[in-house]
């Protein structure tokens, strides 16, 4: 019988190596615009920075990197990095209204000042993790996320449940944003600053339950009308795998926290769905895209869902039976073995981010985004780790 355990815990070693002696140094270095301050968008494939325009979700996501990097027990100045980083964005992107534009270049110029939810989701969950340090901007952080949680109740609550994707109301409504607004609600709720956050997690575990899980088929839908219906056509059709897992992992915790059997046993159904149809066997990765029928919709592979199958897998192996935990950890093997295909540069500290249908991977630049996918996956192995250790 494969020793599972014994080879999460060598692959832990090889991970935490990577990403405390060559990413974090790396991104860290040359991740941060010197001059203009805030996080750049991608790094070359030797490691330089590029100067292109910024979106306002990579700014949160660097911000929860350098955190997170810290809370593992990073040494190096991961304070600086959140604290100037968030002193930026909050000049750069931040409206009077606490809601923040989704581009600006280099300088700080806006370049497209429209409303997008998943933007404010990703800054709710940047200040939550900056709250949670208790470092320079943890208050400014609190406030602020108050000021925009409230800003997001008046200007875009949706009637049934959840938020709008305008003012006035457009469609398509989309799940993507609220799995991240579900993720920094639960992010808030660990630091007990209030009740509304709770609030917050159980309208949108409510909303995901009752609206975009299929329950005939267990399917997560991607895309919805103006009434959280199936949107029309082809649209509402799509699923995502890396979605899939993701929100696994997020139903489990809260189902969890709220002894929710119902959420429990999706979270479950979900993984079930992303292993049977969301896996490429022969590459061994998980695709981007379903339809509503479990057909592949789109073959390729991206790096952050690989991040999604490791997290989903841990808490299935952490809350299942004995008997049944090997296999969990086979998948936290399989995911992780997965990851390690695209972290595979000639510059350690680097990855790629698309692999074709073929098995060729993608020849371009490396986007700051995934960094957080990989540190929250990592950061969630390393506990696991930490925990089957401790047995």
């Amino acid at each position: 019988m494969t020793d599972y355990a014994s080879l999460i815990r060598d692959e832990a070693v090889w991970l935490r190596a990577w990403l405390f002696d060559d990413a974090l140094p790396l991104w860290l270095a040359e991740g941060i615009d010197e001059r203009n301050g805030g996080f750049v968008e991608r790094l070359d494939c030797t490691g330089n920075p590029l100067s292109e325009a910024r979106r306002a979700r990579v700014q949160p996501r660097q911000i929860y990197s350098f955190v997170e990097a810290g809370r593992m027990g990073w040494t190096g100045n991961w304070q600086k990095a959140a604290t100037d980083g968030l002193e930026n964005y909050i000049r750069r992107n931040c409206e009077e209204s606490g809601a923040v534009v989704a581009l600006v270049s280099p300088d700080g110029e806006v370049l497209d000042a429209s409303f997008d939810l998943y933007n404010q989701a990703f800054t709710l969950f940047g200040y939550a993790h900056v709250a949670n340090a208790n470092i320079h901007g943890s208050a400014t952080a609190e406030t602020r996320a108050d000021h925009l949680l409230a800003y997001l109740k008046r200007n875009y609550a949706h009637p049934s449940g959840g938020f709008e994707e305008g003012n006035p109301p457009v469609s398509p409504l989309r799940s993507n944003p609220h799995m991240h607004l579900f993720e920094a609600s639960l992010a808030w709720e660990q630091i007990e600053k209030g009740d509304q956050w709770s609030r917050l997690a159980d309208e949108i575990a409510k909303l995901c339950l009752g609206k975009f899980i299929d329950r005939e088929t267990g399917a997560l839908r991607e895309f919805f009308d103006e009434n959280w219906g199936p949107m029309p056509g082809e649209k509402g059709r799509e699923l995502e795998p890396g979605h899939i897992f993701e929100w696994s992992w997020l139903l489990m915790r809260w189902g969890l926290s709220r002894r929710h059997r119902d959420a429990i046993d999706t979270a479950k159904r979900l993984f079930e769905i992303g292993l049977e149809f969301g896996v490429d066997e022969t590459r061994g990765v998980v695709v981007m895209g379903l339809y509503d029928d479990f057909s592949v919709r789109d073959p390729v592979a991206r790096l952050w869902p690989q991040t999604e199958w490791i997290k989903a897998a841990i808490i299935m192996a952490e809350n299942a039976e004995p008997s049944d935990r090997l296999a969990y950890e086979a998948q936290i093997h399989k995911g992780i073995l997965a990851l390690k295909t695209f972290l595979d540069m000639p510059v350690a500290g680097l990855w790629r981010d698309k692999q074709l249908a073929d098995g060729r991977f993608v020849e371009e630049p490396v986007p700051a985004s995934t960094f957080y996918h990989i540190v929250c996956a990592l950061s969630e192995l390393f506990r696991y780790q930490s925990d089957v250790s401790s047995r």
